[in-house]
C-alpha cells in the first residue's frame, strides 16, 4: 500500500511518516512541497520541492552509508519518498558550526559574521513545541521563552540549563547587540526530568562524535564542488535493535551552504525574503551538486623490495582512526634493483589497470635507489622511506640529493609517511578528509569562541 493510500504515523511542517505494513522495523518518510520558516510563521507551497528535497537526503545519506555513519537510512523508494529505520527520536537538535552564522552571532557579538571556527563547535538544543514542555517524570509544564531552547548539560550536578536560543531575523533587526552574552538559563531541570535512557549521557556524547564525522564528510563534499558548508543541524534515534542513528533528514533546510559567490544556496535565501522562483533554483543547483557526492576509487600502493620488508604503519593509522578511511591497499613486492624490467612493467600496469587516484610509499630494506627510480617513471606521488637511516644515515642524502625530473619525498617514519600518503588522498576523499580531520580536530585543545 503507497503512502497516498494510508494515514501518516506523525507529520510535520515538511514531511509525513508512514509505517510499512509487515515491516515494524522500518517507516517510508515522505517530503512535502511546504517550505516554512520562523517556526511556521511564514509558510509557501514550491512544486518539484518534495523531489528535490529527497533527492539530496538520498544523495547525502549514500555518501554517509559508504563512509560507515551509523544511518537509518535505507534506500530511495520514489520521487519524494525513501526508508527508514524506526526509530525513537531522541529530543535534541545537534548543530555543528564552522562559522558563525545566524544565531550564534547572537550568542558570540565578538566575531564577525563568517568567522572561521578552527574547531568545529557543536550546539544542543532541546526540541519543544508551543512553547511548553514537559519532563518525563513530572506532569509539571514548563513555560518556556521560546521554542527549542539550546541546552547545556552539567553532568557533575546531573542538571539541563536551558537558555535563550537566539533572535528570529525580525527580532535581530531590533534587538540590542550582545543581549545574550552573559545570559542566566530561564530555566534549571534534573537530567532525570529529561532523560528518557538509563545510558542517554554516552549517547549525547555519541551523538556529538558522530555529528562532527558527518559535518566533516559534507564539508569535504561541498568543498568538491566549489561551495563552503558552514553548518548544520541533525537528529537521532534508537532503532528498533537499540541502536544509535543519524535519522529524519538532511536537505537543504538543515544546512547553510556558501558558494563562490559568498550567497547562500540554502533555505537562508526563504528566510531573507528571497522570491520562491530563486529559492526553488538554488534548491535545484543543491540537489545536482549532491547528485555529484561520492568516494572517488583511490590506491595507496606499498612497494617493498621483498617478503622481509614488512611495513605496518598502514594498519597502525588505521586502528588509530575513529572514522575508518575508503581506499584500497595494494601491496607490490618487487625489488626494483635486481629485476628493473619487471618491476617498470608492474608500475605501469597498476597506474593504468584502472583510472583511479594513486600514491605510492616505497619501503625497501638495504637501498634507497627504488623510489627515485619509481617517483622518475611515473605520474603519482611517490613517498619513499629509508628503512635503515638510524644504522646508515649517510644513506638519507641519496634520497634528498636527485637528479631532475626526480620528484621523490622522502619522510622517515613510517607512520608520517603514511599520513602524508592519506592527506594527498584526502585532497579528493571525504571519507579520508573526515578521518584525518577529526583526529586533528581532538588535539586542538583550549580553543573556544
Amino acid at each position: 500500500m503507497r503512502t497516498t493510500e494510508m494515514q501518516p504515523m506523525s507529520e510535520g511542517k515538511t514531511k509525513r511518516i508512514f509505517s510499512i505494513p509487515g515491516s515494524p522495523a522500518r517507516v517510508r518518510i515522505e517530503s512535502k512541497d511546504d517550505i516554512t520558516a520562523g517556526d511556521g510563521a511564514k509558510h509557501d507551497i514550491i512544486n518539484g520541492k518534495a523531489a528535490l528535497a529527497t533527492r539530496t537526503t538520498c544523495n547525502v545519506f549514500r555518501l554517509l552509508q559508504a563512509c560507515g555513519i551509523p544511518v537509518a537510512f535505507e534506500g530511495q523508494d520514489g520521487a519524494t519518498e525513501f526508508l527508514a529505520d524506526r526509530c525513537t527520536m531522541l529530543p535534541y537538535e545537534v548543530v555543528v558550526r564552522r562559522e558563525a552564522h545566524g544565531s550564534y552571532l547572537d550568542r558570540k557579538p565578538h566575531l564577525m559574521k563568517g568567522q572561521v571556527l578552527p574547531r568545529l563547535v557543536l550546539e544542543l538544543f532541546l526540541k519543544t513545541h508551543s512553547q511548553t514542555w514537559k519532563g518525563v517524570k513530572s506532569t509539571n509544564e514548563y513555560d518556556l521563552v521560546k521554542d527549542d531552547p539550546m541546552i547545556v548539560f552539567d553532568h557533575e550536578h546531573r542538571r539541563a540549563l536551558l537558555f535563550y536560543p537566539g533572535h528570529t531575523s525580525e527580532e535581530r533587526k531590533t534587538a540590542p547587540k550582545g543581549m545574550l552574552v552573559g545570559q542566566e538559563p530561564f530555566l534549571v531541570l534534573d537530567t532525570d526530568e529529561i532523560f528518557t535512557h538509563s545510558d542517554e549521557e554516552q549517547l549525547i556524547e555519541q551523538m556529538g562524535n558522530i555529528a562532527r564525522q558527518t559535518f566533516l564528510v559534507l564539508e569535504k563534499a561541498w568543498q568538491l564542488q566549489g561551495c563552503k558548508l558552514v553548518d548544520f543541524k541533525v537528529e537521532f534515534g534508537i532503532n528498533t535493535e537499540g541502536k544509535l542513528r543519524l535519522a529524519d533528514v538532511i536537505d537543504n533546510d538543515s544546512w547553510r551552504v556558501v558558494d563562490r559567490s559568498g550567497g547562500y544556496i540554502d533555505k537562508q535565501g526563504y528566510r531573507d525574503g528571497g522570491d520562491l522562483d530563486t529559492v526553488t533554483a538554488k534548491y535545484r543547483e543543491v540537489a545536482d551538486a549532491t547528485d555529484r557526492f561520492g568516494i572517488p576509487f583511490q590506491r595507496l600502493i606499498v612497494w617493498c623490495g621483498s617478503e622481509k620488508d614488512h611495513f605496518t604503519a598502514v594498519e597502525d593509522l588505521l586502528m588509530k582512526l575513529e572514522l575508518k578511511p575508503k581506499f584500497q591497499l595494494l601491496p607490490v613486492t618487487c625489488p626494483v634493483h635486481k629485476q628493473p624490467v619487471l618491476a617498470y612493467k608492474l608500475l605501469q600496469q597498476h597506474l593504468q589497470e584502472e583510472p583511479c587516484d594513486s600514491v605510492i610509499i616505497a619501503y625497501i630494506g638495504c637501498s634507497n635507489g627504488a623510489g627515485p627510480v619509481l617517483a622518475a617513471n611515473s605520474t603519482v606521488p611517490v613517498i619513499t622511506v629509508p628503512v635503515e637511516y638510524k644504522e646508515f644515515p649517510q644513506d638519507v642524502w641519496s634520497l634528498l640529493h636527485t637528479p631532475s625530473n626526480v620528484p621523490v619525498m622522502t619522510v622517515l617514519e613510517p607512520g608520517n609517511a603514511v599520513l602524508a600518503a592519506l592527506q594527498i588522498l584526502a585532497i579528493r576523499n571525504p571519507s579520508i578528509y573526515a578521518a584525518l580531520r577529526f583526529d586533528q580536530e581532538k588535539r586542538l585543545t583550549g580553543m573556544s569562541w
